[in-house]
């Protein structure tokens, strides 16, 4: 499912920019999956580059939802090719209204310096119970669940139906269900598309909400993601995620994420908005 939503199409139109064209995955809500239009960005802008330039950093704003019955544009511009590092701006249309609005850099492999946080000590995903198990029979996080292409095992319990503890800080492991092929830049992508779930709950953790709440109304406003090592997205990896400040009706989430070995693969910064009816 995954894959095919990341085959975007050339329709062989050239204006300034080059134009693609992908599918959405079903939605229980009708409404894109935020992740999906970050995944498809990178596909697109990693499509005008040649393949020993990986992309580092991808930042965005989401600025309307997307309705999943509707073709996805997405419009390149090659802003900088220098003689280490390039530039793209992402522009996702539908039915000519932008739905997203991104800028991504890509470097060729070079040599440096290195160091990484170390991953925290949890117990193996192999471990944790499965929601999409322990929730089946709930009308909306059953379904959600069990159709979501990302796989996922909270360390601390989850946040679905009620939240135990609040805290703001949490810890998921986190996969793509089905094997990906060995294509690392489809994994770079596939990383940006799970980038996008669970890293909204420390937000919701921190203040006692949970996803099943009356009324509560959640939505990404930007979304940041910088690549620091390869990693297979269809294996475990470890979404260590918390909330510095919420106020004004918006949230900062920030996450790390880890291969197995402890490498550090991947950090992430998101702003939500979170609206929940009685709580001003």
């Amino acid at each position: 499912m995954l894959r095919k939503v990341l085959a975007l199409d050339e329709t062989g139109a050239r204006t300034s920019n080059d134009i693609f064209v992908g599918t959405s995955h079903p939605m229980p809500s009708g409404r894109v999956f935020g992740g999906q239009v970050l995944a498809q960005a990178v596909v697109a802008a990693t499509r005008t580059l040649p393949d020993d330039r990986h992309p580092h950093s991808l930042h965005g704003y989401f600025l309307r939802p997307g309705d999943v019955r509707a073709p996805i544009t997405f419009a390149v511009d090659r802003v900088h090719d220098g003689r280490s590092f390039s530039r793209r701006r992402i522009q996702a249309y539908q039915e000519g209204v932008p739905i997203f609005s991104g800028i991504a850099s890509f470097q060729d492999d070079d040599p440096g310096m290195e160091h990484e946080m170390p991953m925290p000590d949890v117990p193996a995903p192999e471990d944790l119970p499965d929601p999409a198990q322990t929730h089946a029979d709930h009308p909306q996080s059953g379904l959600l669940l069990r159709a979501n292409p990302i796989e996922v095992r909270h360390t601390t319990g989850d946040i679905w139906l009620r939240v135990d503890e609040p805290s703001p800080q949490q810890t998921v492991w986190t996969r793509i269900r089905g094997p990906l092929g060995d294509d690392p830049a489809l994994h770079r992508a596939a990383l940006a598309y799970l980038s996008d779930f669970t890293i909204q709950e420390p937000v919701m953790r921190a203040s006692g909400v949970a996803w099943s709440d009356r009324g509560v109304k959640t939505a990404s406003l930007d979304h940041a993601i910088w690549w620091h090592r390869p990693a297979r997205a269809d294996e475990w990896l470890l979404y260590v995620q918390e909330s510095p400040s919420s106020q004004g009706g918006r949230g900062l989430a920030l996450g790390r994420l880890y291969r197995r070995d402890g490498a550090l693969v991947a950090t992430v910064a998101q702003e939500i908005m979170l609206r929940v009816p009685d709580r001003a």
